[in-house]
């Protein structure tokens, strides 16, 4: 029998990957080549030669110190944040309210988000700040005075409770789909074994969440660590954290080293590096659970 040849038409070129051209050339521009410069600057000298000395030197005692008090503001930001936020979703899709207060939570929720740096820390001032608006108010119409009391909000406690204006609705964005998640027929068969709604959080509920609890703390904690701008515009230098202990040296303020400023920065993408690997790792595996 007679073979028949069978034409293959090429596929026809496909030019829609020159629309990732704008994005990757932005990514590279501002954030690998910066970073590329800033790994390789840590490792050398004035002279440009190999060295760690920068390395070194990040573990002196005002460094370390300022390392501290940053872990310890991000981690405190982020508890807090996850726990007031995750209350929050929680009550907003399974706690009964209304289903209309949905839409404008997550909207405001989006934007209160990414509010952040000079516009956030003048909001704090002018509300909390030594004659805000609050402060003046309790004290006049209540006769409570609370930088008598111990506040103060160009402090630890003070940025906390600034940075808690977008860890909250942060949390709230990314909880709000695993909680989506949670399926009905595990609550049904829940209450059919005789499980109280509480036993169903404690022994159903959260333990599903807990990989996206937690990766969303790492990415909170993340969020915070490298939060500059807000915490320059409210605390100026007289807090010491490292986002501002960084900026004050790479203007040539303090040591006018720019490799140790460069070293410094190495640090912070180890930290922030490594709280979101461990997001995306938590949330990989529950975003599997709950397929």
């Amino acid at each position: 029998m007679p073979r028949h040849r069978t034409s293959t038409i090429p596929a026809p070129r496909s030019w829609a990957w020159l629309g990732l051209l704008p994005f990757a050339a932005f990514a590279a521009l501002f954030l690998i080549v910066p970073t590329m410069f800033i790994v390789v600057g840590s490792f050398r000298n004035a002279a440009g030669d190999f060295t760690l000395a920068n390395i070194v030197n990040l573990f002196q005692p005002s460094i370390l110190a300022a390392f501290w008090i940053s872990i310890r503001i991000s981690f405190a930001s982020a508890f807090l944040g996850c726990a007031i936020g995750f209350a929050i979703a929680a009550a907003m899709i399974h706690g009964g309210l209304p289903g209309w207060l949905r839409g404008p939570m997550l909207t405001f929720s989006g934007v209160a988000s990414n509010f952040a740096g000079v516009p956030l820390a003048f909001a704090f001032l002018a509300t909390l700040g030594r004659l805000g608006l609050v402060t003046v108010l309790l004290r006049d119409w209540a006769g409570i005075n609370i930088y008598a009391m111990g506040f103060n909000l160009l402090s630890f406690f003070g940025l906390t409770l600034t940075y808690l204006f977008f860890q909250i609705p942060l949390m709230i964005l990314i909880v709000t789909p695993a909680l989506d998640g949670l399926r009905r027929e595990w609550r049904e068969a829940a209450e059919i074994l005789g499980a109280s709604r509480a036993q169903y959080w404690r022994m159903v509920a959260l333990p599903i969440l807990w990989p996206t609890l937690l990766g969303t703390l790492a990415l909170l904690f993340a969020n915070a660590f490298g939060a500059v701008a807000t915490a320059y515009a409210l605390t100026g230098s007289s807090l010491g954290i490292v986002p501002i202990l960084l900026f004050a040296q790479i203007r040539g303020d303090v040591l006018q080293d720019p490799h140790l400023g460069y070293a410094l920065a190495f640090g912070m993408i180890v930290v922030t590096g490594i709280a979101n690997a461990i997001y995306i790792w938590l949330r990989t595996r529950a975003e599997r659970w709950i397929k």
